[in-house]
C-alpha cells in the first residue's frame, strides 16, 4: 500500500481503508447543480462490479445515487396531492431497490 497524503481540509488519512465500490461527490460550498448528479451517475456507471449488477442478475444489490430532493419540489407535490409537510429542517428521504425490468419496477411503485 502506498503512503497517503497529509491531512488537509476534510481529508484525514486515518479514515483510509479498503472498500468495495464506493464513490462520493459533493460541492463543498453546498451549491446544488445537475452537474453533480451527472458526476455521481458517472461514478456509478464506472463501478461496474457494484452498479446494481450483483451476484443475482435479476435484482439490484443496493447500488444507487442519493440526492437531495429540492424542498420546493417536494412541497409542490404535497400540495397537489393534499398532503402537509413539516418544516424544511425535519424533512426526510427514502430509498428503494427496484427490479431492473421497467415493467416490474413500475409495478413496484
Amino acid at each position: 500500500m502506498s503512503e497517503f497524503p497529509p491531512s488537509q481540509g476534510l481529508y484525514d488519512p486515518r479514515n483510509e481503508h479498503d472498500s468495495c465500490g464506493v464513490g462520493f461527490i459533493a460541492d463543498i460550498k453546498g451549491r446544488k447543480s445537475h452537474d453533480l448528479v451527472r458526476q455521481g451517475l458517472s461514478i456509478l456507471v464506472n463501478l461496474d462490479h457494484r452498479g446494481a449488477v450483483g451476484a443475482d442478475p435479476l435484482v439490484g444489490d443496493g447500488a444507487g445515487c442519493m440526492i437531495q430532493i429540492p424542498d420546493a419540489l417536494l412541497r409542490a407535490w404535497a400540495t397537489a396531492t393534499g398532503r402537509t409537510l413539516l418544516v424544511e429542517s425535519v424533512a426526510g428521504d427514502w430509498q428503494a431497490a427496484l427490479a431492473q425490468a421497467v415493467e416490474r419496477a413500475g409495478a413496484a411503485i
